[in-house]
């Protein structure tokens, strides 16, 4: 039986400290970075090395920002109204994924804007390179020791200190290997023929929407909040159908057929393009 008794402090440099929740969103973006130029790189795919690197830092904007408004508003506003400072110690936890995906939003438009594209070009183009970061976010979670499960005696069950000495399920492993991994590898497939404009997006946030849903009957509910209906029914749960609905749409509304036209060719070793 694992116990789940982490340092959260990486390593110190005198009296400035590197946290590991910190370094799990550094992870992410450069991951994120590295998926978007290796898609930016194919023939034919509309996007330059600037393009990337510009959507990169519109994107660390909206999910930073976002992600922890998100939070302050759906989750835990009493406490953030009562201590405001709080809003800015996110190297303590509280981000909200809804939250951040709104912020990517917002930045993609303005990128749309920017570039003369449309919506469901780019969220079709940045969707395969976000399931990686949403993995190192998981895990950060799990070194942080928070939004732990419920208690199990499965054979993995986790004691998290904070959470007492019971062995719980550890829900944010289940979500970095579902809504990381897994979802990866659904979107990256998928994306790799040509798709109806919004397709790629529908398949993302319909996978992320079911795969949170259904970790969250195994995942305690934010201790502020609860459980808002039925004695299951979660704020993420919530917030999840809206994404499941969009998600659904985007997929039927023009079917699953690719559309005609050669797959996507894998970009070419820099040294073979000399």
């Amino acid at each position: 039986m694992l116990t789940a008794d982490f340092d959260p402090v990486a390593f110190s440099i005198g009296s400035f400290q590197v946290r590991w929740y910190g370094m799990m969103y550094l992870l992410a973006f450069l991951t994120g970075w590295l998926l978007a130029r290796h898609r930016a790189a194919r023939p034919g795919s509309g996007w330059t090395a600037a393009d990337v690197d510009d959507m990169l830092t519109a994107a660390m904007m909206g999910v930073i920002l976002g992600g922890r408004l998100g939070y302050v508003l759906f989750y835990d506003l009493a406490v953030y109204l009562r201590e405001p400072a709080e809003i800015l110690r996110i190297w303590n936890g509280g981000m909200s994924f809804h939250g951040g995906l709104l912020g990517v939003m917002a930045a993609m438009c303005w990128f749309a804007r920017k570039k003369g594209k449309t919506f469901w070009q780019i969220a079709d183009f940045v969707a395969p390179a976000v399931p990686p970061g949403i993995f190192f976010g998981r895990i950060g979670n799990f070194i942080n020791g928070e939004l732990w499960g419920k208690v199990t005696d499965a054979p993995w069950g986790v004691v998290f200190p904070g959470a007492g000495p019971a062995p719980r399920h550890p829900s944010q492993l289940y979500e970095a290997g579902l809504e990381g991994a897994a979802l990866f590898a659904l979107v990256w497939l998928f994306s790799r023929q040509r798709r109806p404009d919004g397709a790629v997006a529908g398949l993302f946030a319909l996978g992320y929407g079911v795969f949170r849903f259904a970790v969250e009957f195994v995942r305690l509910p934010d201790a502020q909040l609860g459980y808002l209906a039925f004695g299951w029914l979660t704020m993420g749960q919530v917030l999840c159908l809206p994404l499941m609905a969009v998600g659904g749409w985007l997929l039927l509304r023009r079917g699953w057929q690719p559309v005609p036209g050669n797959p996507l060719p894998e970009a070419k070793p820099a040294s073979r393009r000399r």
